[in-house]
């Protein structure tokens, strides 16, 4: 009897502390707006993982006000945080390369993606971003909030018109 009950909860604490599958997460409903492929855990289909904006959105949001190079003025932009798509989708990787829809990339290392740390912005004061107005996706660190943040290493991984990320080993 006592072999059967460890055995039971060996399987239960596996099966608990398994990887979210493949199935948890859900698939687009609406247009694709960002693809996530390379090393990662958690994929709705055979490349990777697909996001629409629903699906981004469902993420519990983050918002921050900072200025930019790019812009006039304090913004706010609201998103998904780097560091929750890294941990929901269980990236692995070193780096990340992150795409723009013109074919743009730039690294971004893995361990930008902290806590309190850029986001994955889908709103600009309080709209929604077209790809002639730097969207539908932008990597954007909270540049006011953390002063590290205003270089030139931090400005380049901020991309614009983002439409794919992949996660790379080095």
């Amino acid at each position: 009897m006592f072999l059967k009950t460890l055995a039971a909860a060996i399987v239960g604490t596996v099966v608990l502390s398994s990887p979210i599958l493949a199935s948890d997460l859900a698939t687009p409903s609406g247009a694709v707006i960002l693809t996530v492929s390379g090393d990662i855990d958690t994929k709705n289909g055979p490349d990777g993982a697909t996001f629409d904006m629903d699906m981004l959105q469902a993420f519990d949001p983050v918002s921050f006000e900072t200025t930019t190079i790019w812009t006039e003025g304090p913004q706010q932009f609201v998103g998904v945080s780097l560091y929750d798509l890294t941990q929901t989708l269980g990236m692995q990787g070193d780096t990340l390369r992150a795409v723009a829809v013109n074919d743009y990339a730039v690294e971004i290392p893995l361990s930008d993606a902290v806590q309190g740390g850029p986001i994955v912005a889908y709103l600009r004061n309080g709209e929604e971003m077209s790809v002639r107005d730097k969207g539908p996706l932008w990597i954007i660190y909270p540049f006011d909030i953390d002063e590290s943040y205003k270089t030139e290493s931090y400005y380049s991984r901020s991309i614009w018109q983002l439409s794919q990320i992949e996660v790379l080993q080095d």
